[in-house]
């Protein structure tokens, strides 16, 4: 997702060598000039030759690279030869481009194929909310609306934008002044619905500025933060840092004090996950190449899910170019997720309803129908009786009603 920052903006966006080649020779097809007489020839009885002297077309000369006597193939200059090498350099680099990537993108096509086992929603899905509905811009007939909304579906808990953090790990409580009502009205108008506040921030991982989680104070004034929001009578804290590179320790570390924090307040603790590598270590070979890493392994996101009550894979923008890759892909990444994730946590699959063209992300593609349909797939490949597990729906200002009509007909039904 690296949606941290995005939240907010998606919400105002809705208020508010070539080679160059020898010269062309000169035209004199079909013409021999002998002794000044254009066109004439001399022979010496032999059909077919002509006697030239340092004209160009000629098919006897002394010395000059490139021409040969009558007969014989011309021999490639150093220039042709060396275009020639270029060439197929190119076409080979072309190649060890191409072929691995539509072996795999044929791989996920075909993991999209089959019939899931039946199976609806648990009643353990949860959708991610705007900035609105803690900053004054959402009031109590919007969370009527809302419950009108949920009341037929799986969702049980909310993940409300309540941040951004500061780059220090502090939260002005200027950001959030209407949360308690909020909280207040979700448990009045949905009981054993939960709202966790929604906190993130960009990571200093691939830049100069945002949060360094390497410095304790960071991530004990994380914590703090943490402790202000469920004062005001949220459920739990869902985090979502970004980028957020594979094997953070200092990442790790701060859940482990989260979670004291959490149990101890007997509130949720969850947190939104990066997609896990598709091949072995791409991870580090996407960020090599690129610098950005933008998988995790899947034993650094099973490390993560032990430390949390749920974990939400951010499963969109994949690249995918086609809904039946992005649907195998999203199959994929549900078997991945389920291998590594404890028992004892709830695995929620994230959906897209969203709608950007953008690189990563194709609307055409990544439909919340594919999505759905991944997600029963790679649910009923690999543990098809799963009980805590759910789907994630991000975001609600931007949702449709075709977004909600795919989710309630391919998970709720």
């Amino acid at each position: 997702m690296e949606r941290a920052e995005n939240v907010e903006r998606g919400e105002r966006a809705e208020h508010t060598d070539q080679v160059e080649g020898p010269p062309a020779p000169e035209d004199r097809t079909g013409t021999t000039e002998t002794e000044g007489r254009t066109g004439t020839t001399e022979t010496e009885g032999r059909t077919g030759t002509t006697e030239t002297e340092g004209r160009t077309g000629t098919t006897e000369t002394e010395g000059q690279t490139g021409t040969t006597e009558a007969g014989e193939k011309p021999v490639p200059s150093r220039r042709g030869r060396r275009l020639r090498r270029i060439r197929r350099t190119a076409l080979a680099l072309v190649l060890a481009l191409l072929l691995p990537l539509l072996a795999a993108e044929t791989a996920l096509r075909i993991n999209y194929t089959g019939d899931p086992a039946d199976g609806t929603t648990r009643n353990r899905d949860a959708f991610w909310l705007g900035h609105a509905w803690v900053d004054g811009r959402k009031d109590d007939a919007d969370v009527t609306a809302l419950a009108r909304r949920l009341k037929s579906t799986g969702i049980r808990d909310l993940y409300v934008h309540t941040g951004p953090l500061e780059h220090d790990g502090t939260l002005p409580t200027s950001l959030y002044p209407r949360a308690r009502r909020l909280t207040e009205a979700v448990h009045r108008e949905l009981p054993g619905v939960r709202v966790q506040a929604f906190l993130g921030d960009v990571l200093a991982t691939e830049g100069p500025d945002g949060m360094r989680l390497e410095r304790a104070a960071t991530r004990a004034a994380v914590v703090r933060s943490a402790g202000q929001v469920l004062d005001v009578g949220y459920d739990g804290v869902h985090l979502d840092l970004e980028p957020l590179h594979s094997g953070d320790r200092d990442y790790l570390s701060l859940l482990d004090d989260l979670r004291g924090l959490t149990r101890a307040r007997d509130a949720q603790l969850s947190v939104a996950a990066h997609q896990i590598d598709p091949l072995p270590a791409f991870h580090s070979v996407w960020g090599t190449l690129t610098g950005h890493p933008k998988w995790w392994s899947q034993e650094f996101f099973g490390q993560v899910a032990r430390r949390v009550d749920q974990i939400a894979v951010m499963s969109y923008d994949t690249m995918q170019p086609l809904e039946s890759t992005y649907g195998g892909y999203v199959a994929q990444q549900t078997s991945l997720a389920l291998e590594v994730t404890p028992p004892t946590t709830d695995l929620l699959m994230g959906l897209p309803f969203f709608h950007e063209n953008r690189f990563g992300h194709w609307n055409h593609a990544e439909t919340v129908s594919a999505a759905v349909r991944g997600v029963r797939l790679g649910l009923s490949r690999t543990d098809a009786d799963r009980a805590r597990f759910g789907v994630a729906l991000y975001i609600d200002f931007a949702a449709t009603e075709a977004d909600w009509k795919a989710y309630r007909e391919g998970w709720v039904r």
